[in-house]
């Protein structure tokens, strides 16, 4: 079944330390991370290479949520995050693998991310104003 990639680049006007600290803290990855006309709920989150996370990202409008959650390949403090995302839901297949790395500049932080293996269904461009 085929699948996708997205890949991104950006520089943020944050230090590497708060942008890597956004990525691991559940408080601040629901205020961020769901895509636009979602919220976030974050069940459960173990940042450590081995550790794992849960969360549910809910249709504002109509209340509907898909589950999801992975584990933590790689975590290098402030440099790099390698994770894994898989929903829970049958019709959303598959397992995606999440590579973000960061560097310092002297404005900020540039960070590349790196999604990989994004269940077909899914439009690609949906991710990318997602992100």
């Amino acid at each position: 079944m085929p699948t996708g990639t997205v890949q991104l680049h950006r520089v943020l006007r944050a230090p590497p330390e708060r942008v890597y600290r956004a990525f691991l803290e559940a408080d601040a990855l629901a205020k961020w991370l769901p895509p636009y006309g979602f919220t976030c709920k974050v069940h459960h989150l173990d940042a450590r290479a081995g550790g794992t996370f849960r969360m549910t990202f809910s249709n504002f409008n109509s209340g509907n949520g898909h589950f999801f959650g992975g584990e933590y390949l790689e975590l290098v403090p402030h440099q790099k995050i390698r994770y894994t995302d898989k929903f829970d839901d049958p019709n959303l297949p598959g397992e995606m693998q999440v590579t973000v790395a960061l560097r310092q500049v002297s404005c900020g932080t540039e960070i590349k991310i790196v999604q990989e293996g994004i269940p077909d269904v899914i439009p690609v461009e949906m991710c990318y104003l997602g992100w």
